[in-house]
């Protein structure tokens, strides 16, 4: 039987399909983290009496050979059984009859999944934060090894201003670095502990939601039990608004590198193994890689906002529509981490072609110099900026091609350093050593 089912009523066959729909083959992502939240709640029932210390340690010698076998890719939801909380439940009442019914006491499935879903949440958000640092610093090391090489900025897409490499790879570092702390954001908020809400009413049950809060390795619990329902949704939404913030990034990055590399630019090139060829132009080096990123992030711009509308206009308690969320949320996360994977991949081997300056097209880009040049021997702007304009209108405009740049941020003073602190006053900010030293006592 189901957990909600009753004694001799039965769903029919067509209902059954339509309301369970994808959520079996979503749970897989939710096994490890049903046995976490059920060995922190067993804890806690053995604390108030609803379990005996010898129940207790049945328990949490089946929840862990469960644990294994997840580990070990052993772990199937079977056919009939409608999720991974019935799936954990039917293997521990096999394995110990009456005691593995009584995991259940104090809890409904709504707080169930919604634990699962915070940690679930919670370990992948911190998988993509340990992969945008790995890209970061791979920027951050590019940065620097090109600092000197110079390339065209633009504005309006026209020649504007030199710029360099080294600005270019440490523009998206620091882009990364501001997008952590909205990836911290989405952690934190996932790192709140809902065990104890219920349905979304409590229990008069004496719950120690304080023990589960601290077993888990949660920062802090979502005291209100209502509220604690009403997070299912923001918290989702949170997560994937921090997961388009990374796309947008790495989008951005494509789109400059499909352009970069094309012939009217021809400032990157990207190796024989990195690109692919056409089936009836033998000179096609195509940027497949960079196109694909650039639009495999593009669409998961769109993910918020179909959270947005699955939750539009829903009251406050449960709703099936919920379910629907973990087929947006779930699959969003391999997608991200694939896409960082092999973005490090392609930074990692890009090719970059110096002296790019030294073409006369570009003659134009040091106008701004020209103008400071005169500025700094006591000529106002205003009339400089007049004079140089006239220099390009007649012809006579010679440009001086040494860059003085040495303000914070600038080609001559990158800031990688205040960067990187950005980056790690981020990464520390998320308190992720917290859960992980409890997830390992928890499975001692």
């Amino acid at each position: 039987m189901k957990l909600w089912q009753k004694e001799g009523v039965t769903t029919a066959d067509q209902i059954e399909r339509f309301t369970v729909g994808r959520d079996r083959e979503m749970d897989l992502y939710l096994a490890p983290f049903d046995v976490l939240g059920n060995l922190a709640h067993a804890q806690m029932l053995e604390t108030i009496n609803l379990l005996t210390s010898e129940e207790l340690s049945q328990l949490t010698v089946e929840l862990k050979k469960i644990y294994q076998q997840i580990e070990d890719g052993q772990f199937v939801i079977e056919e009939g059984v409608e999720d991974v909380h019935s799936q954990v439940e039917l293997m521990l009442t096999r394995a110990l009859g009456d005691t593995g019914k009584k995991i259940h006491s104090g809890r409904s499935r709504n707080d169930q999944v919604l634990v699962d879903m915070k940690l679930f949440t919670r370990d992948r958000l911190w998988q993509v934060a340990e992969s945008v640092q790995r890209v970061f610093d791979r920027l951050v090391s590019r940065s620097e090894q090109h600092k000197d090489d110079l390339l065209p900025g633009y504005t309006h897409l026209q020649i504007a201003m030199p710029s360099s490499f080294g600005l270019w790879f440490g523009a998206y570092a620091e882009a990364l670095a501001d997008d952590m702390l909205t990836l911290q954001t989405a952690y934190r908020l996932a790192n709140r502990n809902p065990l104890g809400s219920g349905a979304g009413y409590g229990s008069s049950f004496p719950l120690n939601r304080s023990l589960t809060t601290e077993l888990l390795g949660f920062e802090g619990m979502h005291v209100n039990v209502v509220y604690a329902q009403m997070s299912r949704g923001k918290t989702e939404q949170t997560a994937l608004t921090a997961l388009a913030a990374v796309a947008a990034t790495i989008s951005r990055m494509a789109m400059d590198i499909c352009l970069y590399n094309s012939q009217n630019f021809g400032f990157l090139t990207l190796p024989d193994a990195l690109t692919t060829g056409s089936s009836i132009m033998p000179h096609k080096k195509n940027p497949d890689v960079a196109e694909l990123l650039r639009a495999k992030t593009n669409r998961m711009k769109a993910l918020p906002m179909e959270v947005t509308l699955v939750m539009s206009n829903l009251p406050s308690g449960y709703h099936r529509d919920m379910q629907l969320l973990k087929e947006i949320l779930m699959p969003a996360f391999d997608e991200i981490l694939d896409c960082l994977d092999i973005t490090d991949f392609m930074l990692e081997h890009i090719q970059v072609k110096p002296n790019l300056l030294n073409d006369p097209k570009y003659d134009l880009l040091f106008s701004v110099e020209r103008v400071n040049e005169l500025v700094l021997q006591g000529v106002p702007f205003r009339e400089a900026y007049r004079i140089v304009g006239k220099e390009i209108a007649d012809h006579t405009y010679h440009p001086p091609r040494v860059l003085h740049h040495t303000h914070e941020g600038s080609i001559g003073n990158l800031g990688t350093d205040l960067i990187q602190q950005t980056m790690e006053k981020a990464l520390a900010g998320f308190g992720a050593d917290k859960a992980q030293s409890a997830i390992k006592e928890l499975l001692a």
